[in-house]
């Protein structure tokens, strides 16, 4: 799943040369790491993988993304470029995201644009 160049990967951090690019968005090339007309170099293309699959943890780790996996559930989580993190938190501009109300009833962050609103987020976990 991806939202905003946040992805959310099922099964682990492990994911074959194919799969990468589903995953990511990014296809290994003899040149490098490749997006559309970008390329990142790899100067150590073995770091990379893990036996024959691909680490996407390392892949966000060379493109400066943040990741972390849960083991006990496998699914990793891989954060929003530098640059992009940067920008939100100089532009101090939260992103749009639909949340249900004390009544359960979808609330659009949106619709309080000229408010001040404080969010609270906890977990039982």
């Amino acid at each position: 799943m991806t939202t905003n160049d946040i992805v959310m990967l099922e099964g682990g951090p492990l994911v074959d040369a194919a799969g990468l690019e589903d995953a990511l968005g990014w296809t290994l090339k003899p040149e490098g790491l490749c997006k559309d007309d970008a390329c990142v170099i790899v100067n150590d293309r073995d770091a990379l993988f893990d036996g024959d699959r691909i680490d996407v943890t390392a892949v966000a780790s060379l493109l400066d993304r943040p990741a972390t996996t849960d083991t006990e559930s496998g699914l990793v989580a891989i954060g929003a470029p530098r640059e992009q993190r940067r920008a939100a938190v100089n532009d101090m501009k939260a992103p749009d995201f639909v949340l249900p109300d004390i009544d359960g009833l979808p609330m659009n962050f949106s619709d309080h644009r000229s408010k001040k609103r404080l969010l609270v987020a906890f977990s039982s976990w």
